[in-house]
């Protein structure tokens, strides 16, 4: 290196002020122009709106299949779709909604949000988080692709063995679900890992742990459920694998395997994947209260031990998925027992939710009308919950549509509300413009409205005895009206998502500009110019509060000594974020695209032939050889 590069190199934010600081450093954290620079960025703003935006498409084409059955549900003995089709529309909606979309959108806010609000300049691991963006497209586009061309999975969201097994399932639609399975998962760990230490060693000075934003709280519980939860759905999906290509019989009782087991590897991970899917909107919630209701979150640290508790307690409620299943009364009534036990951590967050608005000056803007809307669907969706955790209750409707109602009370009530809301409050950080709150409001009552009229009748028809997983039924029965009235409700729903598309299109043309703080909120997003520059802060900010833009009325105290010419960030302690380390940041890199495509495509290639696994390795370690290849970065520095 030259003098004058190693002078540049070298130069420190305490020599700069102002603009001329920001220019450099925009320069230096900025993503090249050009196809190139956009594959190889690392920037988490960038690869945040990515995975957002991907996940509602993914949103939007579940919600078609989801229309499709439901029109074809909505009179006796319809003929819009066959039982083939159905069975396969049924199998990607429940996919995508709880593999391509469920999961990610949560971890996509968060690549985005978690390093703004910790104070610092990118997520850990950058490369690593492009590498979980490009594999979680290829998983979409396998299973989508192969849904076009007739061969999409038909075998519920679930895939239950033996009915995905060789013997039932011939083809490879039960292998295309598995292969999804293995690359949604591998991105969800990936990005899991990155804002777990994010959030331990990247946080700004100041920062301890009584002061993190209890968004970032819930999405680091979060990711602790899915590095513990994701192994087991993975194990079984591969198991399958093994049974139907390599013939292992691991799910075959005639060879001493059993079918139990995969149910119970499913389900280890499939019902804390409820709360995969609901912290996140907890996240929202307790962003989105304290600023319009112009105070400070009653009850901190309630919150936070109500957070760890439900990750715990997560764990210990699987099998009051497999309660028809003959288990032994003894595990039944421990786990009926766990189910209840769940719902005084989730009360006590509503409780504390409700007392902040009371005692605050709420302002009713969108985001805090979809948060309302929240606590009706979710409360509800929790009642019908415990009705669900007693044996005798649950032997009875288990098969029915009263648990479609429930399970779309509660995810759609504990997520989509909730981020609906939170697009709104975070859409002038993400764009620099505001969405219409006229058309923010129409989209809220058609929403909420469309969803109570498609799915409180379910409850009724499963009373009634209708079975889900059936693709037309007999006029005698009598389940026509109530299915006829939730398909209205389906048609009013899909409108009010229409109405959100119009509003985000509209707006990102001539929405009102925002400002960086448009709401007046108090945590480190709304500190930096919206949207945010390459670099998040020109300084980093030195944490003094829980609310810091509400503590320091004028300027953020910063902390200095950080590089311009190089990418550099602080490295702080975990419990009391103190400084610790100066860190290079890794630069853009195509190589995590290449890994991704050469992973993909040997995912891929072996639910055709096993020897595609020994293959396929030469390209991937021919990738990550270029992307782990020695650069000449300078040192860290304590």
């Amino acid at each position: 290196m030259s003098d004058a590069a190693s002078a540049t190199s070298d130069l420190r934010d305490t020599n700069l002020d102002g603009s001329t600081l920001s220019s450099r450093l925009s320069r230096v954290w900025g993503t090249r122009r050009g196809l190139l620079g956009a594959l190889s960025t690392v920037d988490h703003k960038i690869i945040g709106r990515r995975y957002i935006a991907t996940a509602f498409l993914f949103l939007f084409l579940g919600g078609l299949t989801a229309l499709v059955m439901r029109l074809q549900l909505a009179r006796p003995e319809s003929g819009l779709v066959g039982p083939d089709t159905y069975n396969q529309l049924f199998t990607m909606h429940g996919s995508t909604m709880m593999f391509l979309f469920g999961v990610p959108i949560g971890e996509a806010m968060a690549v985005y949000l978690v390093p703004l609000m910790v104070g610092t300049r990118n997520i850990a691991f950058p490369r690593l988080n492009a590498f979980s963006y490009w594999v979680y497209v290829s998983g979409g586009l396998f299973l989508w692709i192969s849904f076009l061309l007739n061969i999409g999975p038909d075998v519920g969201w679930f895939a239950y063995v033996p009915l995905s097994g060789p013997e039932y399932s011939p083809g490879k639609r039960a292998d295309t679900w598995a292969q999804m399975i293995t690359f949604t998962e591998l991105s969800g760990l990936a990005v899991a890992i990155e804002i777990i230490v994010t959030v331990l060693k990247q946080r700004a000075p100041g920062m301890t742990l009584d002061r993190i934003p209890l968004f970032v709280w819930a999405l680091f519980v979060n990711s602790f459920i899915i590095v513990f939860a994701l192994p087991a759905v993975m194990i079984a999906s591969t198991f399958l694998i093994l049974d139907r290509l390599v013939g292992t019989h691991l799910f075959n009782p005639a060879e001493g395997g059993d079918a139990l087991l995969y149910q119970h590897l499913f389900w280890f991970f499939g019902h804390p994947e409820v709360y995969i899917i609901f912290l996140p909107g907890t996240a929202f919630v307790s962003a989105i209260i304290p600023t319009f209701a112009r105070r400070e979150i009653f009850g901190y640290l309630a919150l936070v031990l109500s957070l760890i508790a439900t990750g715990f307690l997560s764990f210990g409620l699987w099998v009051h998925h497999m309660f028809v299943t003959g288990l032994p009364q003894l595990g039944a009534a421990f786990f009926t027992a766990s189910s209840m036990m769940i719902a005084i951590p989730n009360g006590l967050q509503i409780f504390c939710w409700i007392v902040t608005l009371w005692d605050g000056r709420p302002l009713w803007r969108t985001p805090l009308l979809f948060v309302c809307g929240f606590f009706f669907v979710f409360v509800a969706g929790g009642l019908s919950g415990i009705m669900l955790a007693s044996v005798p209750i649950d032997t009875q409707v288990h098969d029915t549509y009263f648990v479609v109602a429930h399970f779309h009370y509660v995810l759609i009530g504990g997520n989509v509300f909730p981020l609906l809301g939170a697009i709104y409050y975070w859409f002038p950080k993400f764009t620099g413009r505001l969405l219409s709150e006229r058309l923010g409001a129409w989209n809220f009552w058609l929403v909420f409205v469309g969803f109570n009229v498609a799915f409180f009748p379910m409850h009724i028809s499963g009373l009634l005895g209708m079975p889900r997983r059936v693709y037309t039924y007999g006029p005698e029965m009598g389940w026509g009206d109530l299915q006829l009235l939730s398909t209205v409700g389906a048609l009013i729903l899909f409108a009010g998502f229409l109405v959100f598309l119009w509003n985000v299109v509209a707006s990102l043309r001539g929405g009102d500009i925002a400002g960086p703080n448009p709401w007046g909120a108090g945590t480190l997003e709304w500190a930096t110019a919206s949207p945010p520059p390459p670099q998040n802060f020109d300084r980093i900010p030195l944490v003094t509060h829980r609310e810091p833009l509400w503590a320091e009325r004028g300027r953020l105290p910063v902390v200095t000594g950080l590089s311009v010419g190089h990418r550099e960030l602080v490295v702080s302690s975990v419990a009391e974020a103190e400084p610790q380390l100066r860190e290079t940041s890794p630069t853009p890199s195509i190589w995590p695209l290449v890994a991704a495509l050469a992973v993909g495509a040997t995912f891929i290639a072996s639910i055709f032939t096993p020897y595609a696994v020994l293959w396929g390795a030469l390209p991937i370690a021919a990738a990550l050889t270029g992307w782990f290849w020695p650069k000449n970065t300078p040192e860290d520095e304590e």
